[in-house]
């Protein structure tokens, strides 16, 4: 449990980094950027000499973590696109719901057991998620919402982490997470480049200085982020069905709390229904 924890604290550290982004004026896209580099740096480092630099396309994890890197890279861009048109409450709330794919995955591709205490505390948790991302001031009216993007935000989330376990399982060694990790926020910073490069070709743009340094400020966490919910997904008898239900709502609430205690916003009476739930849920989940 000590990895699935880390890996929730480092995802809550990037929350306050994107909240203190917007005091001052970051550039998100250029950040990101810098930010898969970053962590693509420290995992090489960490990774040392495990595997030679020119050997990596013969991995045969390597054509999977090619894939990873740009879904890691499409559902930023996604998560961007529908907070713009649906509102960042539309956004949030489906971006967390689909751990529902994951975990329904988990159960058909990897057997896990289904026991109605873990049914239990995974419908709590979809309900904390909800309760507990919506704003009094989120509109879900589906008359004012282009469903498009919501849609391929939830389904490119979902099948991210539901890939992440599959490779995990298949694909990649304990030995070789760091490695692995590398290459993937690599092949994410490099299609975030050709993205940029498309960009300045349509509308030219200026690559600020504090932009690059708020990603690499950004790329510590994310770096150990998924470094930690990798090896969580590793643990012998810790089941992915729980792992990613756990890990978004802690997320959920240590981000909310956080928000309310830092950043002053405020929180109704619904998000804190939803964050006993969540609690109850993670109870469930990891004690029965």
């Amino acid at each position: 449990m000590l990895f699935l924890l880390l890996s929730i604290v480092f995802s809550t550290v990037l929350f306050v980094i994107f909240k203190i982004f917007k005091h001052f004026e970051i550039n998100i896209l250029h950040a990101i950027i810098a930010n898969y580099f970053t962590a693509a740096s420290l995992g090489f480092i960490f990774a040392g000499n495990t595997i030679p630099i020119t050997s990596l396309p013969q991995q045969d994890w390597f054509p999977w973590s090619v894939m990873l890197g740009l879904l890691f890279i499409s559902v930023f861009n996604l998560l961007g696109i529908t907070t713009q048109k649906s509102g960042v409450s539309v956004a949030s709330v489906v971006s967390k719901m689909s751990l529902v794919i994951p975990v329904i995955l988990a159960f058909i591709l990897y057997n896990e057991q289904i026991t109605l205490i873990k049914s239990i505390g995974i419908i709590l948790a979809l309900s904390a998620v909800y309760l507990t991302s919506k704003k009094e001031n989120g509109s879900l009216d589906s008359s004012k919402t282009n469903w498009l993007f919501p849609l391929l935000l939830f389904i490119g989330a979902g099948t991210l982490d539901a890939l992440l376990k599959y490779i995990n399982l298949h694909f990649v060694d304990a030995s070789e997470m760091d490695i692995f990790s590398a290459n993937t926020f690599l092949s994410a910073g490099c299609y975030g480049v050709l993205f940029l490069l498309i960009t300045y070709i349509r509308k030219k743009f200026t690559l600020k200085p504090k932009s690059i340094i708020a990603g690499v400020c950004l790329g510590i966490p994310n770096y150990f982020s998924l470094y930690y919910l990798l090896k969580a997904l590793d643990i012998q008898g810790l089941e992915s069905s729980v792992v990613f239900p756990v890990n978004n709502v802690g997320v959920v609430i240590s981000s909310t709390l956080i928000g309310l205690i830092a950043f002053k916003e405020t929180t109704s009476l619904r998000n804190w229904i939803g964050i006993i739930f969540a609690i109850i849920a993670i109870l469930l989940m990891t004690l029965f």
